[in-house]
């Protein structure tokens, strides 16, 4: 698995953070996710609900560079912390004791906003894509689905790996798409219950302002990789996955949209 590190702005979350009367965590707290999934809105909603001391922000930690980082999952410190994991026996043992929330998205999404991202300028990682036009819009998606060889992995073990492994052993599966479809309902009923298994799920006691909060944190000009905030993206990728595409996928990844719950 490849390496990729991610430049984006700042943002003035800490700031935002200290507005409000914050409890520490009973134990320590991972976000996993599949890369591309929506991991920085989900960290940013959560950040707001645990003091900036008790969160890690080293790095967002990936498999490479877990045995750097094996801090934030120090049972006395009791941190929230983020990042990409894989599941091996090594992360098994290093996230023992920590609650994990996995974060996924529908692939056929998925290989859309990877894409993007692998033509942005906050992309830093082993490749570069011309924007001149010799790799198109359908031959990129390909590359996401299939992957490159020696270069990038396909799709089926980036799923399999980062999220299907995972399932079964005590972590809470969260879909971007519900937590899409909670924020644009935020005084709905069906976002105050989502929002209340997250929380139980993250060990957060819900407090009477988390809907302020929630507002804050998903703000997406506070997320430098936000669509709207990618820069340097000049081809044109439609925005739904083509029917051939499609086809790939599921020919690709038999049964991973439907262990996923997309189906």
């Amino acid at each position: 698995m490849s390496f990729t590190r991610v430049t984006v702005k700042p943002d003035t979350l800490d700031d935002e953070n200290r507005k409000f009367d914050q409890r520490p965590l009973d134990q320590p707290l991972f976000l996993n996710s599949v890369p591309k999934s929506g991991s920085h809105l989900l960290r940013n909603i959560l950040r707001m609900f645990v003091p900036v001391e008790s969160q890690y922000k080293a790095e967002f930690i990936q498999h490479q560079i877990l045995q750097h980082h094996l801090a934030a999952f120090d049972q006395n410190r009791k941190l929230l912390s983020w990042g990409h994991l894989l599941f091996t026996d090594t992360t098994v043992r290093a996230l023992a004791g920590v609650r994990q929330v996995l974060l996924v998205r529908d692939p056929y999404d998925w290989v859309i906003a990877r894409a993007r991202f692998f033509m942005s300028d906050e992309f830093k990682g082993p490749l570069e894509f011309p924007q001149d036009g010799s790799v198109g819009a359908e031959a990129l998606l390909n590359m996401m689905i299939l992957g490159i060889h020696g270069k990038e992995p396909p799709l089926a073990a980036t799923f399999t790996y980062n999220a299907l492994a995972w399932l079964g052993t005590g972590v809470r599966l969260i879909r971007y798409e519900d937590l899409v479809a909670a924020l644009g309902d935020l005084d709905g009923k069906a976002a105050e219950l989502f929002f209340t298994k997250l929380f139980e799920a993250c060990g957060i006691e819900r407090p009477q302002d988390w809907q302020a909060r929630v507002r804050i944190g998903s703000d997406r000009n506070q997320s430098g990789t936000a669509r709207e905030n990618l820069t340097g993206v000049k081809l044109d990728l439609p925005a739904e996955l083509p029917e051939m595409q499609r086809r790939l996928l599921d020919f690709a990844a038999p049964g991973l949209r439907g262990m996923l719950g997309y189906e």
